[in-house]
């Protein structure tokens, strides 16, 4: 066989081999791609760079060298060559990072490693494979090539000292590791969530949904406080006043139990009260209280500081304005004037059938009779509590709740205005089987057992009005405690 004859049988084979080498290889590497993808597993982006990159180019590559037998030394093959091992070098970084990193296990060093680093890893792998292209491919001077780096790096670091300083900065702080992604940040007088750190700066997200980009440099002279670590927890302190003449302990047990009411604030730790200061014009009390999600925390103590007005107007505590009061005391006719004109005024919103015109003795009413407001949300009474008293709604209205067999809360039914509730406990003398909330802003009326047993003594029909209704509500709480089971 001549070599004419051998040349032509080469480039036959070597056509022949890639015009089936590559769609097998292609089919293949996609067949694995889906299954590897359907398993969820980051391999298949590496066999995606593979299938699409590399082979193409490998293959295009063989073909001018075997098949149109392009000179090696050419421009052209040179070119391709340098292309593959762009596509090689990308490949590569992606499977180092899908076998060092994604797939890592949690609490290991690998999951740990900040994104910063593994940046700066990727852009030495990429400058060193650069120098192996260079110096394989094109036969550069690399002694001569770093010589000349190193007179431009020194020009290069000059112009970019500050950059410089704050990819400095960040590499520090990596080792450091003051914060992570997702921990909420007080830097300076900014607050914020991490949402990214990258080689230069770090991004926060403030309350008001701002970005703020804070350079490594800045932030690495500043105070950082943490409100994520080392425990998810974060106190939170809010300063309150209130009169003189409401005694501090009274005070006290108002705001414990408010924040103990508070959805978002934490039973465990338990909040904290204390007396801070005798000021001019209040005694001002300062409650802390602890939350595990720092977002929320607008949201947190708006609840608290909106429930105290109702809890201070129930309990008789004063809230004084910031000013130096003077007071004028007329001895015990004007505020009793004052009081008889709030229970004249609910008593237009009672039913026809409560006999109370008579009972109610305005010159002292609060001793029996006491008007009530609670906020949205807030519990009037709560299941397995002893009541010893009769709530009438004034305005507004209220959820009366209960535990199904499965301990979940269910809903029984809505109360309105003129309706009552309270008369199982009081009259049976057992823990309450209900809970009762305010969907809205509420006011009821207190009833003490005394007034009730007055009001039955003169009116019996009250009291037939009362034992329907407690005989309806037992029937509505005993069909959400045990439900009927249906027929099958």
């Amino acid at each position: 066989m001549n070599s004419s004859t051998l040349w032509q049988s080469s480039t036959w084979i070597w056509a022949i081999a890639l015009a089936i080498g590559f769609p097998f290889t292609t089919i293949l590497l996609g067949e694995t791609i889906h299954w590897l993808s359907r398993h969820g597993k980051p391999l298949a982006t590496t066999l995606r760079l593979v299938r699409n990159l590399i082979v193409p180019v490998l293959v295009f590559l063989l073909f001018m060298q075997h098949v149109l037998h392009l000179e090696a030394d050419g421009r052209t093959i040179k070119t391709m060559q340098t292309l593959l091992w762009v596509c090689i070098l990308h490949a590569s970084l992606s499977l180092l990072n899908v076998v060092l990193f994604e797939e890592a296990e949690t609490d290991t060093w690998r999951s740990k490693v900040p994104k910063l680093l593994i940046d700066l890893l990727r852009l030495v792998l990429i400058l060193v494979g650069t120098a192996i292209v260079l110096a394989t491919v094109w036969n550069a001077d690399l002694a001569g090539l770093a010589t000349a780096l190193g007179v431009s790096s020194i020009v290069i670091g000059l112009a970019l000292q500050d950059t410089l300083g704050s990819v400095t900065s960040g590499i520090a702080l990596l080792f450091e590791r003051p914060f992570s992604v997702g921990d909420w940040l007080q830097v300076g007088d900014f607050v914020g969530q991490v949402i990214d750190i990258n080689w230069r700066a770090v991004r926060l997200q403030t309350l008001e949904r701002e970005m703020l980009v804070i350079p490594h440099k800045v932030i690495s002279a500043e105070i950082i406080r943490n409100f994520s670590q080392p425990l998810l927890l974060h106190a939170e302190r809010i300063k309150l006043g209130f009169s003189y003449n409401n005694p501090p302990n009274l005070a006290k047990q108002v705001l414990k139990s408010t924040a103990l009411g508070t959805q978002g604030i934490l039973s465990e730790p338990e909040p904290q009260v204390f007396t801070l200061a005798y000021d001019d014009s209040a005694v001002t009390y300062e409650v802390k209280f602890f939350i595990h999600n720092y977002g929320e925390l607008e949201e947190i103590r708006d609840r608290f500081m909106t429930r105290v007005w109702y809890a201070a107007q129930r309990n008789g505590l004063s809230i004084p304005f910031p000013i130096r009061t003077l007071y004028h005391f007329h001895g015990p006719t004007a505020q009793a004037k004052q009081t008889a004109k709030r229970f004249a005024n609910s008593l237009q919103s009672l039913p026809s059938f409560v006999p109370l015109e008579e009972e109610t003795d305005l010159q002292n009413p609060s001793e029996n009779i006491e008007l009530q407001h609670f906020g949205a949300g807030e519990k009037v009474m709560r299941q397995g509590d002893l009541s010893h008293a009769l709530y009438i709604i004034i305005s507004g209205r209220a959820r009366l709740t209960t535990r199904d067999r499965q301990g979940v809360e269910q809903e029984v039914l809505v109360l309105q205005a003129g309706e009552f509730f309270g008369m199982i406990t009081l009259f049976s003398g057992e823990p309450s089987a209900v809970s009762i909330a305010a969907i809205n802003d509420l006011e009821v009326m207190r009833l003490s057992a005394t007034v009730v047993d007055r009001m039955i003594e003169r009116q019996p029909q009250f009291a037939r009005e009362i034992g329907q209704v407690l005989e309806n509500r037992r029937r509505a709480i005993q069909a959400v405690q045990q439900p009927e089971e249906k027929p099958a």
